[in-house]
């Protein structure tokens, strides 16, 4: 009894240190302004371009940088405010852009802009490497109206250096913490993408994705996800990871704004050829799609191969399930995806090749008098400041690309064969095709676990692998929370329906209206 009474004392005291910290975090007028409220504000005058982004700068220095911030933004754009001026002034002159006019945006340090920011993928060896010209995606941005604010920290090489990695880690901008529990870890690779729009820094971001990072870092920072078709958005003056499976896409707090972001960028790309294949199937406007009663008669596959690992996050998807069959959505349950055991060492063996291919012709591109041409010359920069570069993990996974040949191998040629077949033919495709299915459901992830750059990432939940290896669109919104760390669901079918997906997770969304905001707690006390 003596030790049951001090049990709840201490709960009790906990609690109120929790609350007390919560009380600290300043109030911020801007939480959780979605685009629509945020370009009203401007259009009433009652708010600037200018005002809204110094407002983000301002919560920015307040919350993310320091020792004990987020240290989710690796750098602030000196343009922005300049840009957001002139925005405003095109504003007053009568021209509006369109949805993006004015609002603030954040990009991933792995994309390229031709401006006064660095493009680093969080390596210390990439500064100075003075890109020449914005990414197509980043041109778009501009093209639309955005003020590009600054650009997120990530898992440095987008989380392809080493298999012991911390998530959210980088020799440039370190280690990157999760707004709702600060020890715990945001995900990768787009961490910083994912915490900026979860804390409200800016109102969207952009993360990009190989398999997971989208749509991990969103589901652990309560926020919504789209990895959208390979070929949808142009991966030009993207830092590459893989032809096959790279795509950016858009992050933010509810469907809607992640839906404007998405159609605001698409386009056909002389200089990539995956995006040749989207002209006639996609859409510049994906908001039409936005149907509170987009669940209603649609045929959805429940895959529980991600499922019995976790019976609190079993019953946030059970729960999602019955409303969604409340929304009117006709659930088929325990469809199979496949040989999906296969797949692990293929989809690596695939990597391994592309990494190096894409990331030398990447490297080559740069400046001619740039010291780091290949990644060979990589590997022995971070020997040489291994302090610096590698003070908790190493670089297996660099050194392993280094070994492979080229892309005639046959090696390389038999796994994207497989990750082909087993991901679409034989998984994604043949479930949809069997129970003439619009979508597939699952969970997208584990609560946040402790940061750990000594033993790396600790996660055993993931539905990613089959529509990232199959460059299919996933969507993944928040469910529900474990002990307040956010729950996410993903939404994925095959190439190019995008629309069907933003109907059903925009139905979801507003009819479980599950997304809590993060209140930068110190640590997870539990009773």
């Amino acid at each position: 009894m003596i030790i049951r009474i001090f049990s709840i004392l201490l709960f009790i005291i906990l609690h109120i240190s929790c609350e007390q910290k919560t009380a600290e975090t300043p109030p911020f007028e801007l939480e959780e302004k979605t685009i629509a409220e945020l370009q009203q504000m401007m259009n009433e005058g009652t708010y600037s371009s200018v005002k809204i982004c110094q407002l983000y700068i301002d919560r920015i220095k307040t919350i993310d940088q320091g020792e004990d911030g987020l240290n989710s933004v690796i750098e602030l754009n000196p343009d922005a405010l300049a840009i957001a001026e002139a925005l405003d002034q095109e504003r007053a002159n009568g021209k509006v852009r369109g949805p993006l006019h004015g609002i603030p945006v954040m990009i991933k340090d792995n994309i390229n802009t031709g401006d006064k920011m660095e493009t680093t993928a969080g390596s210390l060896a990439l500064i100075g490497s003075d890109v020449q010209k914005d990414a197509f995606i980043v041109a778009r941005l501009r093209e639309a109206g955005a003020v590009l604010l600054g650009k997120t920290n990530l898992s440095e090489w987008a989380n392809f250096r080493s298999e012991r990695s911390s998530s959210g880690w980088s020799g440039r901008g370190r280690q990157t913490r999760n707004p709702y529990i600060l020890d715990r870890n945001p995900c990768g690779s787009s961490s910083g993408s994912g915490v900026a729009a979860s804390a409200n820094l800016c109102t969207l971001t952009i993360g990009t994705e190989t398999n997971g990072s989208i749509v991990c870092p969103s589901s652990l920072n309560g926020i919504v996800g789209i990895k959208p078709t390979v070929g949808l958005w142009s991966r030009t003056g993207i830092i590459p990871i893989s032809k096959t499976q790279d795509t950016a896409g858009p992050m933010g707090r509810t469907v809607a704004d992640a839906a404007t972001l998405l159609g605001a960028l698409v386009g056909v790309d002389q200089y990539d050829e995956t995006t040749q294949d989207s002209a006639a199937v996609v859409y510049n406007d994906y908001t039409q799609f936005l149907n509170i009663d987009g669940l209603k008669g649609k045929r959805i596959g429940i895959f529980r191969g991600s499922m019995g690992m976790h019976e609190r996050v079993d019953a946030i998807m059970e729960e999602s399930f019955d409303a969604m069959e409340a929304a009117g959505a006709i659930l088929i349950d325990s469809i199979e995806l496949g040989e999906m055991h296969y797949l692990g060492n293929a989809e690596y063996e695939l990597l391994l090749y592309e990494f190096k291919d894409g990331l030398n012709a990447y490297l080559a591109d740069l400046r001619s008098d740039f010291p780091y041409k290949t990644l060979e010359d990589l590997i022995k920069y971070n020997l040489e400041n291994r302090q610096q570069e590698m003070p908790y993990f190493q670089q297996e996974i660099f050194e392993l690309a280094q070994s492979k040949g080229d892309l005639s191998d046959q090696a390389y040629k038999d796994a994207l064969a497989l990750c082909r077949k087993i991901s679409r033919t034989d998984g994604i495709d043949l479930a949809l095709a069997q129970h003439n299915l619009d979508a597939i459901v699952a969970p997208t992830g584990d609560p946040a676990w402790v940061t750990d750059r000594i033993n790396g990432d600790n996660y055993r939940i993931s539905s990613s692998s089959m529509p990232a290896m199959a460059g299919y669109p996933s969507i993944t919104v928040p469910a529900g929370d474990v002990f307040g760390l956010p729950i996410g669901i993903s939404f994925f079918s095959t190439a190019y329906r995008e629309a069907e997906l933003i109907a059903i997770a925009y139905s979801f969304e507003q009819k479980t209206q599950a997304r809590i905001v993060p209140k930068l707690l110190p640590t997870l006390e539990l009773p």
